[in-house]
């Protein structure tokens, strides 16, 4: 429920290719949190706590996340503890399972 909330509050961007050129030309060196998804299917949230931009871009060269063909973006100061809530949020809709790019954060 509190993750809800909190994705209420936050000023979420349209979906936007995900490409280098995107990411350049409109994401901001601040903090804030990201989804990515490619066939309507969620592959890995993130967030940054200090640049945004470098954080989306460092993921394109990631075997798994790169596979991504969208992206949406939120900025937020406290990037961390929102991504957290949104897994809790992700994770509780689809019977405890990350998003398929994230399985490694299992253990983590």
């Amino acid at each position: 429920m509190s993750a809800d909330n909190v994705e209420e509050t936050l000023n979420w961007s349209e979906w936007l290719d995900f490409a280098q050129y995107n990411i350049v030309s409109i994401i901001p060196e601040k903090s804030g949190i990201y989804k990515l998804h490619t066939a309507m299917k969620i592959l890995y949230i993130g967030s940054s706590n200090q640049n945004l931009r470098q954080s989306l871009l460092d993921c394109l060269s990631d075997p798994c996340i790169s596979k991504a063909r969208r992206f949406s973006y939120a900025l937020t100061d406290s990037a961390d503890k929102v991504k957290q809530q949104l897994l809790n949020e992700y994770r509780s809709k689809h019977n405890g399972k990350f998003p398929v790019c994230m399985e490694e954060e299992k253990s983590n």
